[in-house]
């Protein structure tokens, strides 16, 4: 068994926390003894990692909000080197978050801590060149979806991919039979509303979402909430004067139950695909932040689903075209049993070609066979 090893761990997002979590999990099975300190949520916590940061803190989006809390992000740097130096980390796993991630990698490898990168940055859709700092700066790079370890390979990164997994996630989920009782939710069929993680994303979009179903009379409209927004949900549903109902921290048993939904462009699309869910993807930021992106960003879609079937199965309305009108209109499709059938069985597609095995488990046992060598000091 290893002994005395330490590693820190930095995920900025809450699909990151999730996937950190279960990665900790793993690496602890096979050596409880590690020592893990990072950044993270609740499931890292509660896999064991001792935090010092939370990510509900530094989700910031967009170009237009990094600028706003430009001196805010330079703090998170300097006080993040300063724990890692203290820590003496025998490796750094760094989880999606590439704006911040990858300076750490910088960082690190200048300061001969080996990196391990797991989630890897859109570089195939964008800011290519990003590839080149993946290359010098990380030791091993962990992928999700098929196509991308062909592209990196090709860079010259060494690249794994062993299934996506969110899929493992949800294949070991079990609905909870109270759902409905214990979120005193009726029989009626369910919209979920998951307008995102971040704040600016909530307060952008869960209006329009709100104002797009309001005539859905005979669908009861559950939001999928964070218990750290709940201020903000209740907020926008008083607003609007349509009822609503919030189910907090609890988004698969509400999927599960889910008749169709309307999601925020994102992991929750994919999360949403693999229960079979007909599903509208929305997006909508700062006009600035969407012009900029409108002209570096080189892929036909925005939603993981399409993107990962290289084809459009769920709809999306970007920007201009993310109004009420629109999410009315798109939602009188989703009554024609036809298109709700095939677009179900595209759904399953996506799940048989995302599939793997044990994913987790795997990049853990990459990650602990190298901190097993001697010479991984000399990185």
């Amino acid at each position: 068994m290893i002994q005395a090893k330490k590693i820190y761990i930095i995920a900025g997002e809450a699909s990151g926390d999730l996937h950190g979590g279960q990665l900790i999990k793993e690496i602890k099975k096979s050596n409880p003894s590690i020592d893990v300190r990072g950044w993270g949520g609740n499931n890292m916590e509660s896999a064991g990692v001792q935090l010092d940061i939370r990510y509900e803190k530094t989700n910031f989006m967009g170009f237009t909000e990094v600028l706003k809390n430009l001196f805010t992000i330079l703090d998170l740097f300097k006080i993040t080197k300063k724990s890692i130096l203290e820590f003496k980390p025998d490796a750094i796993i760094l989880i999606d978050y590439p704006g911040f991630n990858l300076r750490i990698a910088k960082w690190a490898h200048q300061n001969l801590i080996p990196v391990y990168y797991y989630i890897a940055p859109q570089a195939w859709a964008w800011k290519e060149k990003r590839v080149l700092i993946l290359k010098k700066y990380v030791k091993k790079l962990f992928v999700i979806l098929p196509f991308e370890k062909l592209f990196f390979s090709k860079h010259g990164i060494d690249t794994y991919y062993f299934g996506h997994p969110l899929l493992e996630t949800i294949k070991q989920f079990k609905f909870n039979p109270e759902f409905r009782k214990v979120h005193k939710l009726t029989n009626k069929s369910i919209i979920a509303l998951l307008p995102g993680s971040r704040k600016q994303e909530i307060s952008k979009l869960l209006p329009i979402y709100l104002d797009g179903i309001k005539n859905e009379c005979k669908y009861q409209i559950v939001i999928a909430g964070l218990s750290h927004h709940q201020e903000l949900y209740e907020y926008y549903i008083q607003k609007s004067g349509i009822k609503a109902q919030i189910v907090y921290d609890d988004t698969y048993n509400l999927l599960y139950q889910a008749h169709l939904a309307l999601v925020t462009s994102g992991t929750a699309t994919l999360e949403t695909a693999l229960f079979g869910v007909p599903e509208l993807v929305c997006y909508k930021g700062s006009q600035i932040s969407y012009w900029i992106a409108k002209r570096l960003i080189k892929v036909k879609y925005i939603s993981l689903v399409n993107l990962i079937a290289d084809k459009k199965i769920v709809q999306e309305l970007i920007q201009d075209d993310c109004t009420p009108v629109a999410i009315q209109s798109e939602f009188r499709k989703f009554q024609d049993p036809q298109i709700r059938k095939r677009i179900k069985y595209n759904l399953e597609s996506i799940q048989k070609m995302l599939d793997g095995h044990n994913c987790y488990e795997k990049v853990a046992a990459e990650i602990l066979k190298d901190l097993n060598q001697p010479e991984l000091n000399n990185y």
